[in-house]
């Protein structure tokens, strides 16, 4: 926009300076002719009274010779009575000019060699003689050449005037501008404290301001939902409360455990949800070097966890990649509630008996987690992936996919949906271990299409 204000006062200024500096030029050299073609006139004159009085040829010579000079002025006196015509000085112009400057009776300029001729008539009693009066090509252009100058170096100085205007304007105008700009993807990108200066134009600054308002009202409703989650979480402990004093009728027992174990994990999600939205922050933080967890541990907890089920359920499970430590940039929690969102769908929308498996890769740079099933797969993978739309099959939202893709996202990496060796279901998560871009060229699984019907996200 800077420049482009700048270029636009360069051509404008440009056009005015051509405008106005060209038909100026042009006046100037005429007004150096007509300077010129005067003085010859004045020369001109200066013979004629003489002209009136003698025509002996040594007191015209001592006129011309006091009046201009024998190369720059000329007499030419017709002949009459038996007397010869008179010459004198050198003669430039065409004998037919000076024929006709006489017959016609009034002043007229010739081209000569160098220059240019005036011929001046002058009435005599024994007819007309014809005054030329040389005017050299030098003197109809003295001081030409140093006014154009002139005006050119007035047009550059007008035309870098007007750059220096225009690039002071084009600064007050572009860095409100890109204040907004940068105020916008700061607020895009999730810093809620973007603010813009309300300086600048008048339109900026009422953008400025308008700009500011949003960003407020973004913070303002963020408040609001953050306290609705809270308030909704809330309530869910008094009912939390009764199933975990239910559950302590039950006795001994797998089930029994196995309940008691859910409840007491869905009373610290509870929890984790209402500190998280009273610190008014997200749960999924930066990650410092050394933070984290390990996925190895947390796998291994969960799929003792969901193992019980399974073998309640005839399912056969399989892990692989647990046996040493693997650090990733996520935390612990939302490790866990990414597992049991995977691991949940599996037992949902699959029919009992039905294998899966979980497999950690370690890599240089990336840390994938394959969660894979022996079910039918997902129709649409893409639609899948869609927060609040899930597989189409009863009691799928697509929730707990996004729950895994934004702890994905927030490394920097990815959650691909694909076939499965097992023939059913892979989710592929790709967790980024420096904040880069995944590699694409590392992804082996398939977003975009599944190739059996039937089974569900959750």
């Amino acid at each position: 926009m800077r420049w482009a204000l700048v270029k636009v006062c360069v051509a404008v200024t440009t056009m005015v300076v051509v405008a106005f500096a060209v038909p100026l030029g042009l006046v100037i050299k005429e007004m150096a002719r007509d300077r010129a073609f005067s003085n010859a006139e004045r020369e001109a004159a200066a013979v004629a009274p003489a002209l009136s009085i003698t025509t002996d040829r040594d007191q015209l010579e001592r006129v011309v010779a006091s009046a201009g000079s024998d190369e720059g002025m000329a007499v030419h006196i017709p002949a009459s009575d038996g007397a010869k015509a008179v010459d004198i000085g050198r003669q430039r112009a065409a004998g037919n000019d000076i024929a006709t400057t006489r017959k016609l009776g009034r002043a007229s300029t010739a081209e000569v060699p160098g220059g240019s001729a005036l011929l001046q008539p002058v009435a005599l009693s024994s007819g007309i003689a014809v005054v030329e009066v040389y005017v050299p090509e030098s003197e109809v252009s003295n001081g030409v050449g140093t006014a154009w100058a002139v005006l050119a170096a007035v047009g550059v100085a007008l035309i870098i005037g007007s750059v220096a205007v225009a690039d002071r304007l084009g600064v007050r105008m572009v860095q409100p501008a890109q204040r907004l700009v940068e105020g916008a993807h700061e607020l895009g990108e999730g810093k809620l404290g973007a603010r813009v200066p309300e300086e600048g134009p008048t339109e900026l600054r009422l953008a400025a301001v308008a700009f500011n308002s949003m960003a407020d009202q973004v913070v303002q409703l963020l408040a609001n939902e953050r306290e609705l989650a809270a308030d909704l979480s809330h309530r869910l402990r008094t009912p939390l409360t009764v199933l975990r004093l239910n559950t302590a009728s039950l006795g001994d027992g797998p089930a029994a455990e196995q309940t008691r174990a859910a409840v007491a994990q869905l009373e610290r999600e509870v929890d984790t949800i209402i500190r998280t939205a009273r610190e008014a922050k997200p749960q999924t933080a930066a990650i410092g070097v050394g933070a984290g967890c390990d996925a190895s541990e947390v796998v291994r907890e969960r799929m003792d966890f969901w193992s019980a089920l399974a073998e309640d359920e005839g399912r056969k499970v399989r892990v692989a990649g647990v046996d040493g430590p693997v650090r990733i940039p996520v935390a612990r929690a939302d490790l866990v509630a990414a597992l049991d969102a995977l691991l949940g769908n599996v037992f949902r929308h699959t029919p009992e008996g039905t294998a899966f498996a979980v497999d950690v890769h370690n890599g240089e740079d990336a840390v994938i987690v394959l969660v894979s099933d022996a079910g039918r797969g997902i129709a649409d993978p893409e639609a899948a992936m869609a927060r609040g739309r899930g597989s189409g099959s009863d009691g799928s939202t697509g929730l707990g996919l996004d729950i895994v893709r934004r702890l994905a996202e927030s490394t920097g990496g990815d959650v691909r949906i694909g076939s499965s060796v097992l023939g059913g279901t892979e989710v592929r998560i790709w967790i980024q271990l420096d904040g880069r871009e995944p590699l694409r060229r590392g992804h082996r699984g398939r977003t975009v299409r599944g190739r059996r019907r039937g089974a569900g996200v959750g």
